[in-house]
């Protein structure tokens, strides 16, 4: 029956040609743990950043290599349509505060997560993608046997932001960059047996 006879309760079936299908193959929005793969990508956004806030990156690009080969399941990122929006990279730490050394090491028998570097695309910044991501994170931590607290540091003008995540100010950082002094902040991330069953870990 061609389309043109078809009755008028039936809609005619518009046939799309296989470039119009192809590009509908990526998901629209999906969160993934990163791998070396991502790591260019990934310096490219946290560059543009940072370089003009503080002048300096939390993460090089062979420190980024070397914490997604570590540790990849410590980070996570967000994709639209295939392309990296926004992105957190974390470590093992095995210390109750953050020193020098957490910047660089990875502790595979810590139980504190050190969230290095949360950074969004400047294309889709404002949009509230931050602190969904760290939501997603945070629930991402909850299903590691590992994790039992978020620790990181940051510059004071981004402890409101924070404090909504749900991390609270344990006080001046030990850690210094430069001339810069950070607040270190914690999220308790174990203790939540019921959400951690019914959330499909």
């Amino acid at each position: 029956m061609s389309a043109l006879s078809a009755p008028p309760f039936l809609k005619p079936v518009q046939l799309r040609s296989p470039r119009a299908q192809r590009r509908h193959t990526l998901p629209a929005s999906e969160f993934r743990c990163l791998g070396p793969g991502d790591a260019a990508s990934v310096f490219e956004i946290e560059r543009e950043a940072f370089i003009s806030v503080s002048g300096d990156c939390p993460l090089h690009l062979d420190e980024i290599r070397h914490f997604l080969n570590l540790c990849p399941e410590l980070s996570l990122g967000w994709f639209e349509e295939g392309r990296l929006v926004a992105f957190i990279i974390g470590s093992l730490w095995d210390q109750e505060r953050l020193s020098q050394a957490a910047l660089t090491l990875h502790k595979p028998q810590g139980s504190a997560v050190h969230i290095h570097v949360l950074a969004v695309h400047r294309t889709v910044r404002q949009q509230g993608k931050g602190s969904i991501l760290m939501w997603r994170y945070l629930q991402h931590l909850r299903c590691l046997p590992c994790a039992r607290r978020a620790l990181l540091m940051c510059q004071p003008f981004l402890v409101p932001f924070y404090q909504k995540c749900g991390f609270q100010a344990l006080g001046p950082c030990g850690v210094t960059v430069g001339d810069m002094a950070f607040v270190e902040m914690q999220h308790a991330v174990r203790g939540h047996a019921f959400m951690r069953r019914n959330s499909g870990c």
